[in-house]
């Protein structure tokens, strides 16, 4: 007789994601170096992922139209490092606000962007794509470019998470845990959107996920309920800071 596959318990009830405050965004931020310091302006204010981070070039970054194009990601295959596709090979365009334009352009000006060349995909791969990575490795910088170290200026998770992440996340009074990775900024981005009112496909849209339903089971519990939003949309129409209520609109 074939075997029913059971159902994973997370699939159907989902640990609910708690955001960070601002104020640990903020502290995570000012404890990073300061070379990684806009990647957490990126990770809450774009909601891209850690390996979109390390693979955002200066080509991706439209700071006049307003949008980042998520186009990559640094990612490890067989513990060498390659660019690939975004997660679920959707590429995808998030709004850019002005403040992280400000937060990108001001670090390119301390850290110039470095050209890095990596495989496509698989370690293997005759394709090598050359982009200037708007990250990079703090290592120092060597007297030639080469694909022998390219690696080497591309940022590798598993040496930057216990070196810069984990030490961070302990400055800031933070257990160092699966829940408080790079991936909360993510959390925080889709909090914040949400709280503001931000339909749930659109969310869905700039995280870069499957499909909206699995976002909104994702973050439902986040969204504002029916009856706050109801009391939000009447004071921001009456002034409900102000004595006099309809009197004052």
């Amino acid at each position: 007789m074939r075997r029913r596959c059971r159902t994973e318990p997370a699939l159907l009830d989902p640990r609910k994601v708690v955001p960070w405050t601002t104020d640990q965004v903020v502290a995570l931020r000012f404890g990073l170096i300061e070379r990684y310091r806009a990647m957490v302006d990126l990770g809450a204010g774009c909601g891209l992922r850690q390996g979109e981070i390390f693979g955002l070039a200066v080509e991706d970054i439209d700071a006049d139209g307003g949008w980042i194009h998520v186009r990559r990601q640094v990612k490890r295959v067989r513990c060498r490092l390659v660019y690939g596709l975004p997660k679920n090979d959707k590429e995808r365009d998030v709004p850019l606000p002005t403040s992280v334009a400000r937060a990108l352009k001001a670090h390119m000006e301390k850290f110039e962007p470095v050209p890095v060349t990596l495989p496509w995909e698989t370690p293997k791969a005759a394709e090598r794509r050359t982009l200037p990575l708007v990250f990079t490795s703090s290592r120092p910088q060597p007297k030639a470019q080469s694909e022998t170290y390219a690696k080497h200026w591309a940022i590798n998770r598993n040496s930057f998470d216990p070196k810069h992440w984990h030490r961070t996340l302990r400055r800031a009074g933070l257990p160092v845990i699966r829940a408080n990775g790079m991936h909360a900024l993510r959390h925080f981005y889709a909090s914040v959107l949400l709280d503001a009112g931000e339909n749930i496909k659109a969310v869905s849209e700039y995280l870069g996920h499957h499909s909206a339903g699995y976002t909104l089971r994702v973050y439902a519990h986040l969204m504002p309920g029916k009856e706050n939003r109801t009391r939000r949309a009447i004071d921001d129409l009456f002034g409900g800071d102000g004595p006099d209520g309809l009197a004052t609109a």
